[in-house]
């Protein structure tokens, strides 16, 4: 089975992440493409996430009906920081069959040296990159996704602590989500 992974903190969960996700599972014929919520990441340093089953449940509500998307939550239970080594090691251990395809955005790809055991990492999955914002072409060798997407976590969350509505920004169950659960508010 193919299998494509994608990591993120999801705060929260887009239609940007599942375009792009989608566009990565047709053009690569994945058979699956797993999202992978990080506890902490490791790149990600001053921000105060949602809390972990908030992310993870507003996940789930976004792939629930489609096809081929599945939500792993591997790195929430394990204690952080969040190393994408140890959730591909995780998933090949589980899936020892499957060829993983690491889904990464185009803003990683310069920083990818930095990441823990990254000669590992590009052991264990193929890197394909995800490009949402038309930055281009990468300085190494992988595949790349094009989608331009002008859709944010960043500005998601500045619209919802504003009262701004962010309906066709998240999936619907989504917004309902975190307008239910008043998310942002103060953000």
């Amino acid at each position: 089975m193919r299998t494509g992974v994608l990591g993120g903190t999801f705060d929260p969960v887009h239609h940007g992440h599942l375009v792009l996700a989608r566009a990565a599972k047709e053009e690569f014929g994945l058979d699956r493409v797993i999202f992978v919520p990080a506890k902490i990441s490791p790149h990600k340093t001053g921000t105060t996430p949602s809390t972990a089953a908030d992310r993870l449940a507003m996940i789930r509500l976004a792939v629930a009906n489609e096809p081929g998307f599945e939500v792993c939550d591997c790195e929430l239970r394990r204690p952080p920081p969040s190393y994408t080594v140890d959730t591909l090691r995780e998933l090949k251990s589980r899936h020892p069959q499957d060829e993983l395809h690491l889904l990464i955005g185009a803003d990683n790809v310069a920083k990818f040296d930095t990441w823990h055991r990254p000669e590992e990492i590009a052991r264990l999955a193929r890197i394909v990159v995800l490009d949402r914002a038309g930055a281009g072409a990468t300085a190494r060798d992988w595949p790349v996704v094009r989608r331009t997407i002008g859709i944010s976590s960043t500005d998601i969350r500045a619209r919802a602590g504003c009262g701004l509505s962010i309906r066709y920004l998240t999936p619907d169950g989504v917004c309902d989500y975190i307008t239910e659960k008043g998310l942002y508010r103060n953000a």
